[in-house]
């Protein structure tokens, strides 16, 4: 049983703690709170309102996290870089506010100097190409703040890339989002794949010279989400050096959960809600659906068999973890909240994994995939300068 490994578990992460590739507590806390962080102090035990403080990060083992400064597609042009900017805002107050726990980290080697001062590493992550309101300054200005990836979509589209949840729009990336591609390769910030369209990933393969990360998705052979990685492009990451983090959303792990979800959207939407609002009273119409409608539950377990068939497709140095929390209404049974990464690692210490997978797959692949993203701007960097390209000069 998994609940017999937990102790070698909890032995394993304190040596290779959890470098996590996908938080929303930024958003979370504009939600919630509006950013005031002495309402929703992650210092105090927050259960039952976040799904992260402090202690909880601690007890799951966590040694570094991606804290992504999101904002919804809804949010559009100067709007949405003027609130990717408070989410930067956010996680810096968080950063001067919790020194002693929270290490500011912009290079694979602030990572490593966190795991060895005891403290969590604390990157950031743009999610969506909307953040940069088709600007490759904007990129730049974003990178310079300390964004360390950007997911080119978020869940619609944009103008030079496809999401996987909107129609095909550019059928894949257009002139300029591959520009943007180039461009993040030459400033050393990650391509992040997770959201967007199968042909967005095969286009960002073709064209990255470094490593691209999925910062928080899982197999589509194992759940049928187009959210997921097809195995052609798990099998191309081997050749990339890329890393793909599972996530935990039960709408993208199980496949009962995604038909359930489809059907708890459409209520929410029928409410006057957006179906990701996590507000209260959203979470009120979520409760009363699913008293109704009993949710499918997902488990460790079927995130352990994610893992498992992402690893023997993409290999073991190719595969990471993504838990999303407090981006999600709903995670699964044993990984209720950021303490619960033990019991991943437990289940997949009972499935056979070994140690030294294991330290792959929650530390050592995203350092390096952090540390190679750097190599390449170094040697792109010396060669090329900053491209004053623009969306109307190469899409027309």
């Amino acid at each position: 049983m998994a609940t017999d490994h937990l102790h070698d578990a909890r032995a394993l992460l304190t040596e290779f703690p959890v470098a996590d590739g996908h938080n929303d507590l930024p958003w979370a806390l504009r939600e919630k709170a509006r950013y005031d962080i002495d309402r929703l102090d992650i210092a105090a035990d927050q259960t039952g309102r976040l799904h992260t403080d402090l202690a909880r990060l601690r007890a799951g083992g966590v040694g570094a996290q991606f804290w992504s400064v999101y904002v919804r597609t809804d949010l559009t042009g100067d709007s949405a870089v003027s609130a990717t900017l408070e989410q930067i805002d956010c996680v810096r107050q968080l950063l001067d506010r919790h020194p002693g726990e929270l290490r500011r980290a912009l290079t694979a080697a602030d990572m490593e100097a966190a795991r060895a001062e005891g403290r969590i590493a604390s990157l950031m992550g743009a999610e969506g190409g909307h953040s940069i309101n088709n600007s490759l300054a904007t990129l730049r200005a974003l990178h310079t703040l300390g964004v360390r990836y950007m997911t080119l979509t978020h869940n619609d589209n944009i103008a030079w890339a496809d999401s996987a949840t909107d129609e095909p729009g550019v059928g894949g990336l257009s002139p300029f989002g591959h520009e943007v591609v180039r461009e993040m390769n030459r400033i050393g910030m990650l391509v992040d794949l997770s959201h967007v369209a199968a042909t967005t990933m095969r286009a960002a393969l073709d064209t990255s010279e470094a490593p691209v990360i999925f910062s928080h998705s899982s197999a589509r052979a194992v759940c049928d989400h187009p959210r997921n990685i097809p195995d052609d492009v798990l099998e191309r990451l081997p050749g990339n050096g890329g890393v793909a983090m599972a996530t935990f959303v039960p709408k993208f792990v199980l496949q009962a959960a995604v038909d359930w979800t489809a059907a708890a959207d459409d209520n929410m939407r029928a409410h006057g809600f957006h179906h990701l609002d996590t507000t209260s009273e959203a979470m009120k119409v979520h409760e009363a659906f699913e008293a109704a409608n009993p949710r499918p539950v997902a488990t460790t377990s079927t995130v352990a068999d994610h893992l498992d068939h992402m690893r023997e497709v993409a290999g073991i140095d190719h595969i990471g973890i993504g838990g999303d929390y407090d981006g999600t209404a709903f995670t699964p049974d044993g990984l209720d909240d950021v303490s619960g990464y033990p019991n991943l690692i437990a289940e997949l210490l009972s499935r056979g994994w070994s140690r030294p997978d294991l330290a792959k797959l929650t530390w050592q692949n995203a350092v390096r995939v952090l540390g190679a993203a750097e190599d390449v701007a170094r040697d792109l960097g010396a060669r090329r300068g900053p491209s004053v390209a623009t969306l109307d000069q190469l899409d027309g």
